[in-house]
């Protein structure tokens, strides 16, 4: 037998390295060929199996408020209890002021002022414009679906899912609107630009749809006429800037609030798509006052003492309104089923509203028993 040459045996050799290294490469193709498909196979199903984000109708919480909200803590909690993005925050407070760590313990609230409020009075058009001022920003975000108006001394009643789906289950707005039969409110002069039978009364505290706002915010022709003839009666604490007049008997004691986007719907035959009922709470103590020029011109305002499970209870139980200016009696609903009328109430102070919240079964952030 021949004996190799030390040069085939080093060629032999060279040929088998030269073969593992290209099995090897080979090897490791098919390996990141394999792993690179089941990359893409596990991406392909996260993307099949994931929906893209889609932003749920929000409701737009509108705060008319003089400076601070002294309720911020209770809203806290209350805004707490969405994990959606559901809500925006809107502030008319006086012109100037800021919510920042100095002025509010809520981070729901800081920098939620509008940059263009008003001074607002109590009584005159400002408030309108308040009102028009925070629509204004609030249809801006397109997400904004409803618009709920609320005082600084409201506190809500339910938990935020519940009331969410209340305010969402139906089309229509919420307005508190009867038609005003009584002589002393009615301006004669606002005709015929507003008829008298297109006269309407009712609580400033409505929750309007998208529709609704842009017509109260597009609304040229009503405003300026509650800006002449709708204004309130003057009283004995107002004789330095306001001089009572020599007939007083002939003064219209108008309320713009109380009238403007109630009428404002009727005009525009609107009504048909408005539930005729406000969702916010008000207590009104006809026989409180001394003065008969006063009475009824205020809410009742809980104190710390009126604060208990019990008056809380006593307004979530409410189930209808009657009106007796037109014998009409109305009977809530959500969802086609019976339903508290409420789930806002005012007027509660700081101390009231804290107590509140603080309490381990308080109700004020609660299901409705219909629901539970």
């Amino acid at each position: 037998m021949k004996r190799r040459s030390k040069s085939q045996k080093f060629q032999l050799h060279h040929r088998w390295n030269r073969k593992l290294i290209i099995l090897l490469l080979i090897g490791l193709f098919l390996g990141t060929l394999a792993l690179m498909q089941t990359q893409y196979s596990r991406i392909k199903k996260l993307a099949l199996s994931s929906h893209p984000f889609v932003q749920k109708p929000k409701i737009a919480f509108l705060f008319i408020a003089r400076n601070r909200l002294p309720l911020d803590m209770v809203w806290d909690a209350f805004f707490q209890g969405d994990n959606e993005n559901k809500f925006s925050i809107y502030i008319h407070p006086r012109p100037g002021f800021l919510f920042n760590k100095a002025t509010t313990r809520s981070a729901y609230f800081l920098g939620r002022q509008v940059n263009n409020s008003i001074q607002v009075e109590w009584g005159e058009a400002s408030m309108i414009q308040a009102e028009r001022v925070l629509l204004q920003n609030a249809l801006e975000d397109p997400h904004n679906e409803r618009f709920v108006f609320l005082s600084d001394s409201c506190i809500p009643l339910y938990n935020f899912s519940y009331t969410y789906d209340y305010i969402m289950s139906t089309s229509t707005s919420f307005v508190d609107s009867f038609a005003d039969t009584k002589e002393i409110r009615y301006n004669p002069k606002m005709h015929p630009v507003i008829p008298v039978e297109n006269w309407r009364k009712g609580s400033q505290w409505v929750v309007l749809t998208r529709k609704h706002a842009e017509v109260v915010v597009n609304d040229s022709i009503v405003l300026p006429v509650f800006q002449l003839h709708c204004k309130r009666k003057s009283l004995p604490e107002f004789w330095r800037d306001h001089p009572l007049p020599a007939d007083g008997s002939k003064e219209h004691n108008c309320i713009p609030d109380e009238h403007y986007v109630q009428t404002l719907l009727a005009q525009e035959g609107l009504e048909g798509e408005i539930t005729r009922r406000s969702l916010t709470h008000t207590s009104w103590d006809l026989s409180s006052s001394k003065e008969h020029e006063r009475r009824g011109w205020h809410p009742v305002a809980y104190k710390l003492a009126d604060a208990t499970p019990t008056l809380i209870q006593s307004i979530k139980e409410i189930d209808n309104i009657y009106y007796e200016t037109e014998y009409r009696r109305e009977w809530c609903t959500s969802t086609g089923k019976p339903a508290p009328c409420f789930l806002f109430a005012r007027k509660f102070t700081r101390p009231a509203a804290l107590r509140l919240l603080n309490m381990t079964a308080p109700g004020v952030q609660g299901e409705a028993s219909t629901n539970s």
